[in-house]
C-alpha cells in the first residue's frame, strides 16, 4: 500500500507536541511491515540544521496564486522518504503561531492535494489535526485515494468557513464549518489516538461542538506508543548510569545528579515528583497550583518541574521555587535530555490533565521506572491502572474528579506508599514490563485502512 503521511510535525525534525511523536515512529514500523509509507511536511526554518545534508528539490508546483516548491530527503534516522513544502511563509524559524497560521496551514494542504494529484499519487493519505483537514475535503471526490483523518486534539479545530472562503477554494458539497470538521465528516476513516479519548470525544463535555458528528461516525481509537528502542534506561547515553528493572538501585545515582543538577538538596530517602510538560491548562497546571504549596508544606517530598508554556503559570511556579529552596525546583525551558534524567531520577511522575488524547509521557515514565500519579481521562485511562497493594495490581496511582482535594490526595497517597521500599520495586518493575511499542498499533493502523473500500487489496 502507498501511504502519504500528511502533518504539521515530525519527530525529530520538527516536534512541538505528541503528534510529531506518532508521525516520527509509525511510519517506520509501516515500512518495515512492506508499506511505501512516505511524510510530507512544511518547510521550516528550524529544518535544515537537522538535516545531514541538504534535501533535493524535485517539483514545483501552483495553489492559492502561489508557487511552491517540493524538496526530498529521508527522515533523519530511518528509511523513510520525506517531502517538504518550501514556500516563504515557513522561512520564519517557528512551527506554529503567527498572525499568517491559518493562511500557511490552508497553503500547505492545497500543496498537499496538488502533490498528490500530480506527482506522486498514494492509495491513501493519512491526516493529522486541522492542519490538513482540508486534504480529505478535496480527496472526496478522488475515488481512488482514501484518506484516514487522525485527531491528536480536538481542541483545536483551524480557521472557519468564512475565512476559508478568502483564502482559498472549497468544492460545492463543503458543509463543515472549520478544518476540522471537514477533516472529519469528509475523510474515510477517523480514528484519534487512544481507545477511552475516542469514547469521550462523542460526549459535550469533550466533543467541542463536534460530538454529534463523532457520535455518528464513530471514530476509531488507536493507542499510540513509543520508540521503545530508543527510550530504553539500559542505553540512553543523556543518563549518568544507565539501569535496567534488575538493577533498578543504580536509579538512586540518576536521582542525586538529578537533585544535585536542578538545585534540589540531596537526599536519596526523599520522595521526588517530576512534571515534563507544557505548562498550560490541559495539562492541569491550574489544578497542581491550588494544591502545590500544601503538599510541599506537609511533606517532606520534593517537586520538580520542566518546561515552558504560558506565562502565568511560568511566574506562578518559580515563585513557588522560590519560597520553598531545595524542596521544589522551576526548570523553564525545553530541554530533551533534561528530560530523560527526569524520568530516570524522579521517584514519581504528575501527569493531572484536564484531558489527554493520549500521553506519551506517562508511557516513557513507566518504561524508565518512574511511577505515575494520573487523572483518568484520555489515554492516561488506557495505559495508567490503579494501584491495589493487597493483590499487587497496577502500575500508578490515579484520581478521577479535577478538583484539588482528589489531586492531593492522590499524591498523599503516592508518597506515603514511597516508604514502603519493597513494594515500590515492584510497583516499578511493573511499570517497566509495560509493553509500550508501536508494533501493536501499527498492526491495527493497517485494520483500519484495509477497512477502507478499495484498500483490501492495495
Amino acid at each position: 500500500m502507498k501511504i502519504l503521511f500528511a502533518a504539521a510535525e515530525a519527530a525529530p525534525i520538527a516536534k512541538v507536541g505528541g503528534m510529531a511523536d506518532v508521525v516520527g515512529a509509525l511510519p517506520p514500523i509501516l515500512r518495515k511491515m512492506g508499506h511505501d509509507v512516505r511524510i510530507i511536511l512544511p518547510y521550516y526554518g528550524v529544518i535544515p540544521e537537522k538535516l545531514p545534508e541538504p534535501p533535493t528539490w524535485i517539483w514545483k508546483g501552483y495553489a492559492m496564486f502561489q508557487d511552491f516548491d517540493i524538496f526530498e530527503t529521508v527522515l533523519p534516522g530511518t528509511d523513510v522518504p520525506l517531502y517538504l513544502v518550501g514556500h516563504g511563509s515557513f522561512i520564519p524559524p517557528r512551527i506554529y503561531s503567527g498572525e499568517d497560521e491559518d493562511w500557511r496551514f490552508t497553503m500547505f494542504s492545497n500543496a498537499i492535494a496538488e502533490f498528490a494529484w500530480n506527482y506522486w499519487k498514494p492509495n491513501l493519505i493519512h491526516c493529522h489535526d486541522w492542519h490538513t483537514g482540508l486534504v480529505p475535503l478535496w480527496m472526496h471526490q478522488t475515488s481512488d485515494i482514501g484518506t484516514v483523518f487522525t485527531i491528536h486534539n480536538l481542541a483545536y479545530q483551524g480557521p472557519w468557513r468564512w475565512k476559508l472562503e478568502q483564502m482559498t477554494w472549497l468544492p460545492w458539497y463543503m458543509s463543515a464549518h472549520n478544518c476540522m470538521a471537514a477533516g472529519i465528516k469528509y475523510a474515510d476513516r477517523v480514528n484519534t489516538v487512544s481507545p477511552t479519548y475516542a469514547q469521550q470525544i462523542c460526549t459535550p463535555t469533550y466533543g467541542e461542538g463536534l460530538e454529534d458528528l463523532l457520535t455518528f461516525l464513530r471514530p476509531w481509537g488507536i493507542l499510540n506508543g513509543i520508540e521503545v528502542e530508543k527510550l530504553d534506561p539500559q542505553i540512553d547515553k543523556a543518563l549518568p548510569k544507565n539501569y535496567s528493572a534488575e538493577t533498578l538501585e543504580n536509579r538512586l545515582i540518576n536521582k542525586a545528579a538529578l537533585q544535585q543538577e536542578t538545585g534540589l538538596a540531596v537526599k536519596e530517602s526523599t520522595f521526588l515528583v517530576g512534571l515534563v510538560g507544557r505548562l498550560v491548562e490541559q495539562k492541569g497546571i491550574d489544578l497542581l497550583l491550588q494544591v502545590l504549596e500544601r503538599f510541599l508544606s506537609y511533606t517532606d517530598a520534593q517537586f520538580l518541574v520542566l518546561g515552558t508554556g504560558e506565562r502565568y503559570y511560568e511566574t506562578q511556579l518559580l515563585q513557588l521555587a522560590s519560597r520553598f529552596p531545595g524542596r521544589m525546583s522551576a526548570q523553564i525551558l525545553f530541554d530533551v535530555a533534561l528530560s530523560q534524567r527526569v524520568y530516570a531520577g524522579a521517584d514519581a511522575f504528575l501527569m493531572p490533565s484536564r484531558f489527554e488524547p493520549c500521553g506519551i509521557t506517562q508511557m516513557i515514565a513507566l518504561r524508565y521506572g518512574c511511577v505515575p500519579i494520573v487523572r483518568r481521562t484520555g489515554g492516561l485511562v488506557d495505559t495508567v491502572s490503579f494501584y491495589e497493594p493487597a493483590k499487587a495490581k497496577g502500575n500508578g496511582f490515579c484520581f478521577d474528579r479535577y478538583e484539588p482535594l482528589d489531586l492531593y490526595t492522590c499524591m498523599v497517597r503516592a508518597w506515603e506508599s514511597y516508604r514502603y521500599g519493597d513494594h515500590w520495586l515492584n510497583l516499578q518493575k511493573r511499570g517497566m514490563a509495560g509493553d509500550y511499542s508501536w508494533q501493536t498499533s501499527a498492526e491495527k493502523y493497517v485494520q483500519l485502512y484495509r477497512s477502507i473500500p478499495g484498500m483490501e487489496n492495495a
